[in-house]
């Protein structure tokens, strides 16, 4: 059996999904394997990420007022949710409920006096939607030799009281101190920061807007998390020591599973439960998977939304 090729670039998805359980890495970022059903918080919060890009970029780059750039976004956000049912029927995050949110976020920043404006970075969409790909230091791939790439989207690099900031939006049932605490040690952040220091720009640190859908409405709340030196310095020492252990555990494979080592503990459990529960409860679970999965290549640049990790959402 030929060896599975190693990955050429690794996102902030990917390491979390490793560090979580090496199996559930190799399932969905080795073998490229996705539920047929997909997750209800990665679908919804992709659209509501649509919205929120395509208003933005036509308020501050396509010349229209506040009211027609939110209802454009309002009109991507459907079309991105399209007919998707969720399986969970007293989900908060149908159709419906999104567009409250995208309406809720609007109410809470609206665009005409919202001192969070996108960077400029002479692109005709800005820095709305702010994607990068950058090599490793330090890293060598185990069959081309080149650095492994970092890549990522996020999104926006906006400027507030003359800081720059990466900005990631998410949907969440709750928020409160807790919601706002969690990010200060969450390496998705430090990688975007990093990567924007690679390109020149001088992000103090990450800036995160949150969104709670709830049974009687809707809450907002902004978060600011900021990245000394000495913390991007140990978040790559960890993504490269992640790596190693990545290219060691491939090295010692033939093409199956069986190699990849599981967590067995609150990864199987996390955000519900892993999406690769059914394989690892079979003794024989490659004759699942074409009744249960489908393959898709995860692209952090493209913005595909098929993850194991919701970077976007959280539960």
């Amino acid at each position: 059996m030929n060896k599975i090729p190693f990955p050429v670039a690794i996102d902030s998805s990917m390491r979390s999904s490793f560090v979580s359980c090496p199996r559930q890495f190799y399932w969905a970022h080795m073998r490229h394997q996705v539920p047929i059903n997909p997750s209800v918080h990665l679908h919804a919060g992709g659209a509501f990420a649509k919205g929120l890009e395509v208003a933005r970029i036509g308020y501050y780059f396509g010349g229209l007022s506040a009211k027609e750039a939110v209802g454009r976004g309002a009109v991507a956000l459907t079309l991105a949710y399209g007919d998707f049912v969720p399986t969970d029927p007293y989900s908060g995050k149908t159709w419906d409920g999104m567009l409250g949110a995208y309406d809720a976020y609007f109410n809470q920043f609206p665009l005409e006096t919202d001192p969070l404006r996108p960077v400029n970075t002479g692109a005709n969409t800005g820095a709305v939607e702010f994607s990068f790909a950058i090599p490793i230091p330090g890293t060598k791939h185990p069959q081309t030799g080149d650095p492994i790439l970092y890549t990522g989207r996020f999104d926006m690099l906006g400027e507030m009281d003359k800081q720059i900031f990466v900005v990631d939006e998410k949907t969440t049932s709750r928020l409160g101190a807790s919601w706002a605490k969690q990010w200060d040690l969450r390496a998705q952040f430090t990688g975007y920061i990093w990567a924007c220091h690679e390109y020149g720009y001088a992000a103090k640190g990450a800036l995160i807007r949150g969104v709670s859908i709830l049974k009687t409405g809707y809450g907002t709340a902004q978060a600011i998390t900021y990245r000394p030196e000495w913390k991007i310095h140990a978040w790559m020492y960890s993504l490269r020591q992640d790596i190693d252990r990545m290219i060691r555990i491939w090295e010692e494979t033939d093409a199956t599973y069986s190699w990849w080592p599981q967590s067995l503990d609150s990864a199987c459990t996390s955000y519900g439960e892993c999406a690769y529960t059914t394989l690892c409860n079979s003794p024989t679970p490659d004759e699942w998977v074409p009744v249960h999965y489908r393959e898709h290549v995860w692209s952090p640049v493209q913005l595909e939304q098929d993850s194991t990790n919701a970077e976007k959402v959280t539960a």
